[in-house]
Parts: C-alpha cells; sequence; structure tokens
C-alpha cells in the first residue's frame, strides 16, 4: 500500500508526493532530453544556431565602439563616420532578427513539452489503478496537472535556449576584453568565480522553499474542491468563517514559501551586481592608470568598458537561471512521480479478450485486502449462475461494493481468483472483462455534455435511433423531449443541470445501450420519487431479462426481486438464500430486514 505522512494542516499525503519532494536531478534533466527534447532537435539545432548569432554579434559590440571612438572621434576618418552607423545598424537588425526567432523556436519548444507532459499525465489518470486515484485527492492531480507542467515549460523554454544564449554571449564577450586587453579582463572576471560559490550556497534554501510552495499550492487546490463540492454543508452548519480561517491558513504558509522563494531567488541579482561594481572599480583604476602613462587609448578603454558591462548582464541572467533550472526540476519529479506509479492491475502476456457466453460468475477462495492485515474481501466462494438475480446486504463496510469492484477488475484478489463463464479474469484482457458488464450506482455520473452524448458514453458508435430508444426504455424521453434542445442539451457540470431522478434515468439509458450480459447496481433506485421508481422498476425487469444481475440493496422492494440473496458481514458471507427462506432462519438477515430493510415498506415474508 501507499504510504502517507502528514502535515501541519493534518491532511495526509501519498507516497508518490513523497517521492518527488527529494533526489538527484540529473536523471530527470537527461529523461526530459532524452523523451521530449530529443526528437525536436531540428528546432533546437535552430534556436541554438540564433543564439550563436545573437553571441557573436553581441561580442562585436565592443570592437565597433572602439572602432568608433578611436577612428571617428580622435582620428577624425569620415569615411569610417559614413559607413559605420550603417553597419551597427545593420549587425543590431540581424541580430534582433536573430533573437525574436530564437525566442519564438524557445516557446514553441517550452510549449511543446508541456503538452507532452500533460497528453502523458491525463493517459495515466484515466488508466491508472482505481486503488491509486482514491489514493490523493483529485485536486492534488489537478495542481500538477496545471501548475507544475507550466514551471516545467518555464524551466524549459528558458534552460534549454537561454542558457546557450547567455552562456555563448558571456564567453564571447570574456574573450573580447581578453584579446582587447588580457590584465583588464582578469581583473573583471575574477569575480564571476566567487559570485557562482556564493549563489550557489542559496541552491538548498530554494529547493526547500519551492517544495513547500507546490505542496501550498496543493492544498490550496484541494481546500477549494472540498469546499466547492460541500458548499451546501457548509453553509447549513454556518461553517463559512471556519472554512474562510482554514484557507487563511493554507495561504499564508504558501505565502511564506512564495517569499522565501523570492527572497532566494533575488540573491543571484545583487550578488552579481554588487561584485561587478568591485570589477569595475578596478578596470577603471587599472585602465585609468594605463591610459595616464599611454599604454591605453581611449577607444580601447571605452571598447573594454563596453564588453565589461555587457558581460555581466549574461552572467546575471545565468545566475537566475539556476533558480529556474531548480524550480522546474522539483516540478517535474513531481509530473514524473505521478507518471512512474506502477500499475497493480495489469495485464498478462497472452491475455486474450474474454469470451461471455451466458455470464456465470465464480468466486473460488478470494481474499482482498486494501491494507495489510485487514481484509475486507475474506475467504468468500460463491456460484452465481448466468442469468440469476442476486441481491447483495449486510451492514455498512461489510464489502458489498468491494465484491461488486472485484468483478469489474477494479482491484485483484490478493488470493483466489474470479471466473466470468470458467475464464479467470486476470488472464483475460481489461478491457474485455469491463465491457462485460454495465455499472449503475446510487450516485449516477453524468459528464458535462450532452444528454445524447451521455447516454451514448459506453457505446459511442450508436446510432441516433438506438440512443433514442434507450431513452424510451429507461423512461428518460419524457423530460428529454420538451428541453430546449432535446438530446443536445447539455447536462452541466456533474449533470447538476438535472434532477437527481432524471440523472439516474439517463445513467439507465446508458447502461441499456451498453448491453452488456452483467448488470451491477449500487441501489440505483434510491435517488428516485415514488412515482419514477415505479417506472424504473419496470425498466428494470427488461434489463433483467437474460442477464446476470448484481445488485447491492438497500429497500426491502428491491431485495424481493433477486432469486438470490447474499448476506455479507466483515467480508464474509454468512448466509444465503430467499427473502422468505433467510426471514423464517431468523439470522442476521432477518434483523437487517427488521431494522433496516423494511424502511417504510411493508415488511411482508
Amino acid at each position: 500500500m501507499v504510504v502517507t505522512d502528514t502535515r501541519q494542516d493534518g491532511a495526509p499525503r501519498a507516497a508518490w508526493q513523497e517521492m518527488a519532494d527529494g533526489g538527484d536531478g540529473w536523471p530527470i534533466i537527461r529523461r526530459i532530453a532524452r523523451n521530449h527534447v530529443a526528437p525536436r532537435w531540428k528546432q533546437l539545432a535552430v534556436a541554438m544556431v540564433a543564439m550563436a548569432f545573437v553571441a557573436v554579434t553581441t561580442g562585436a559590440l565592443p570592437f565597433l565602439l572602439q572602432i568608433a571612438a578611436d577612428r571617428i572621434f580622435i582620428g577624425k576618418e569620415t569615411a569610417v563616420l559614413w559607413t559605420l552607423p550603417g553597419v551597427i545598424i545593420a549587425v543590431m537588425a540581424l541580430r534582433s532578427f536573430a533573437e525574436y526567432f530564437g525566442r519564438l523556436t524557445e516557446a514553441s519548444i517550452g510549449n511543446g513539452i508541456v503538452s507532452d507532459l500533460r497528453k502523458l499525465l491525463f493517459e495515466k489518470l484515466v488508466s491508472a489503478d482505481l486503488g491509486f486515484l482514491q489514493r490523493t485527492h483529485s485536486a492534488a492531480f489537478v495542481s500538477v496537472f496545471a501548475n507544475d507542467t507550466q514551471i516545467v515549460n518555464n524551466a524549459a523554454a528558458q534552460t534549454l535556449t537561454s542558457i546557450a544564449k547567455n552562456l555563448l554571449q558571456s564567453i564571447a564577450l570574456a574573450v573580447a576584453m581578453l584579446v582587447m586587453d588580457p590584465v583588464l579582463g582578469l581583473i573583471v572576471l575574477a569575480a564571476v568565480p566567487l559570485a557562482v560559490v556564493l549563489i550557489g550556497r542559496q541552491r538548498k534554501q530554494m529547493r526547500s522553499s519551492v517544495h513547500r510552495t507546490l505542496r501550498g499550492a496543493g492544498d490550496l487546490s484541494s481546500l477549494v474542491s472540498q469546499t466547492l463540492t460541500g458548499i451546501r454543508v457548509v453553509k447549513a452548519y454556518g461553517q463559512e468563517a471556519a472554512e474562510a480561517a482554514r484557507a487563511g491558513t493554507v495561504i499564508d504558509r504558501t505565502l511564506a514559501a512564495i517569499l522565501q522563494t523570492a527572497k532566494s531567488r533575488a540573491v543571484s541579482g545583487p550578488v552579481t551586481e554588487g561584485l561587478s561594481g568591485i570589477g569595475f572599480a578596478a578596470a577603471i583604476f587599472y585602465g585609468g592608470w594605463q591610459g595616464i602613462y599611454g599604454n591605453l587609448t581611449l577607444g580601447e578603454f571605452m571598447g573594454f568598458m563596453a564588453a565589461a558591462l555587457l558581460v555581466y548582464q549574461p552572467l546575471k541572467a545565468l545566475a537566475s537561471l539556476q533558480n529556474v533550472l531548480l524550480e522546474g526540476l522539483i516540478a517535474a519529479r513531481r509530473v514524473f512521480s505521478i507518471l512512474d506509479e506502477p500499475a497493480r492491475i495489469t495485464e498478462v502476456a497472452g491475455a486474450r479478450p474474454l469470451a461471455v457466453s451466458a455470464g456465470n460468475i465464480r468466486f473460488e477462495d478470494v481474499v482482498f485486502a486494501y491494507e495489510p492485515g485487514r481484509p475486507v474481501i475474506d475467504g468468500v466462494t460463491i456460484d452465481i449462475p448466468a442469468g440469476c438475480k442476486v441481491a447483495l446486504v449486510g451492514p455498512s463496510g461489510s464489502g458489498k461494493s468491494t465484491f461488486l469492484n472485484l468483478v469489474l477488475r477494479f482491484y485483484d484478489p490478493d488470493s483466489g481468483r474470479i471466473t466470468i463463464d470458467g475464464q479467470d479474469v486476470r488472464t483475460a484482457t481489461i478491457s474485455s472483462v469491463r465491457r462485460a458488464s454495465a455499472l449503475l450506482t446510487q450516485d449516477p455520473v453524468l459528464f458535462d455534455d450532452t444528454i445524447r452524448a451521455n447516454i451514448a458514453y459506453g457505446a459511442p458508435e450508436a446510432d441516433d435511433a438506438a440512443v433514442v430508444a434507450a431513452a424510451q426504455a429507461a423512461n428518460a424521453e419524457e423530460f428529454i423531449t420538451p428541453l430546449p434542445q432535446g438530446y443536445a442539451t447539455r447536462v452541466g457540470e456533474a449533470g447538476g443541470l438535472l434532477s437527481g431522478g432524471q440523472k439516474q434515468r439517463i445513467a439507465f439509458a446508458r447502461a441499456m445501450l451498453r448491453g452488456a450480459p452483467i448488470l451491477l447496481l449500487d441501489e440505483p433506485t434510491s435517488a428516485l420519487d415514488a412515482t419514477s421508481e415505479a417506472k424504473v422498476q419496470e425498466t428494470l425487469d427488461t434489463m433483467f431479462e437474460g442477464r446476470t444481475v448484481l445488485m447491492i440493496a438497500h429497500r426491502l422492494s428491491t431485495v424481493k426481486r433477486a432469486d438470490m440473496i447474499l448476506v455479507f458481514d466483515r467480508g464474509r458471507i454468512v448466509e444465503t438464500g430467499t427473502h422468505d427462506s433467510l426471514v423464517a432462519a431468523g439470522g442476521l438477515y432477518d434483523r437487517l430486514h427488521r431494522t433496516q430493510l423494511a424502511g417504510g415498506e411493508p415488511a411482508a415474508n
């Protein structure tokens, strides 16, 4: 199982979040370079050529300034006066075009990488094990998907070409200074190693603050999601102020981390500026001394100082880029920790599609636990004949929902096996196992799409006639037709524009259109009023014909429709039989019947 810890706010953190908090950055860099940069090598090559041209032209500027001072202001050469401005304009125009093209290519590469990561993340999320998804709040995934990938984009875009551009510019200008005057060049550049050491000391503090910033973003996303989901409860219990205070705590903690990150990031600029001031002062003193004694011309000095002034800008940019790179590596590690989460539900080599001819389901000594040592299904052996209508009853937490999840292969047994028509579901393809069943839940899930799209969700190839027939069979057309756009009406987020009963009937139509030989129901009529339930019960009779049905039942009317009742208690099936036989036995079912199942319904035997 995934190990969790507890943060200051008491919220558990999944293991993938813990693994994302540390580790060497080089494997991440190599992975991004191999999988996402290498396929774009042509774009990268173009960007590098453009940046190299920018560096070369930048390195030429001090020499042009030197020529202007010596040959125009001192030498009074009219020909140079007429030609040099044109040369400078041409050089700067080409430089500007190269920089524009380089930045455009840089943006294309960076955004291409983030698009790759987002596609991979989404594929991972929709194909990941249900257990993995349930262990982590959905908002944490959203935070990684939206925030962390964008940070990776910023890092990739800036470091790929900006490092090259600034490094090449620094080298070109350093060479220019050393060519003009080696001693002056060494005086100015002597401060660079010291700046690297001082800035490097901030890396550890920067790493810690970036971790806390990204955690805070995820915590805040989770809090907003929880509050919106439970807003009716928040208001009903008057907890607006408490929720606002809780949000304030998370926001303040995140702000502190952001400010610490900003503080660490801000160090690079002043350090570089301060050391550059010392270098300039030393260069001016030495250069002035040489000039006084005639060893250095004004043009040489002006050209050299121009190079010195220009060189510190790319050096400063390189110093700040280490922070951007560090943020990107931490964010990328969080992204890859999700992508690398191992799948537990996998297909064996040579898996074949499940061939369902009748729908017989058999559990053979099945044991399953979400946590080691705490089985939720404990040694269950049961044979469910094809076409049998089975009700699952029992106290809350007795294993009923897990029983259905195992049939769908959302989880695999820790021991024992499950077969459908004699075929072990673990040897079949996962998609074929799930196509064999249609699931109807107590809380129907609809997507923010049209009614037609929701009905056809499990059978996208269905034509309009089939969709309409399914809606009619589920008694849904009576409320669909009067809608302004009929089947093209959008249902809103989570079907919020429809009533509970309407959502359930759309879900029924979806299940009917799928035409699966096995039906799995988790008390799907519980959200319906008496009139709607009576209509849907007629639909259920039609759906049940010729199918194997497993239904978690909390209503007597549902239980009494079953051919067989399985009574669960603490992960075991403790009683089996029909309603009448189990009531007569006077066991757990009889107690449930008298205290829970009957509700307001007649408790007829």
